[in-house]
């Protein structure tokens, strides 16, 4: 009677965790489908070029300096605070 119980005890087992991997399987599957229609049928819009403001010089090197000498001054600032 023992060996009947292991027996059925792991044929229930058995049975159960193939369930679980199935369905998982199945679920796994189903999302990447969807996951290729979504991206085949409605694709990301490609973001639009950024064009800066008309009054900014963005290549001028006095503007570069400046907001280089602003980034070091805000570097300090947080390293003196650390102290």
């Amino acid at each position: 009677m023992q060996e009947s119980l292991l027996q059925q005890g792991l044929d229930i087992t058995l049975f159960g965790m193939g369930i679980v991997f199935t369905f998982l399987l199945l679920l796994v599957i189903c999302t990447t489908i969807m996951s290729r229609v979504m991206t085949r049928y409605f694709p990301e819009p490609e973001p639009a070029a950024v064009t800066p403001p008309a009054g900014i010089a963005h290549s001028a090197p006095e503007n570069d300096s400046r907001v280089r000498k602003i980034i070091e001054a805000a570097i300090e600032q947080h390293r003196n605070k650390r102290r």
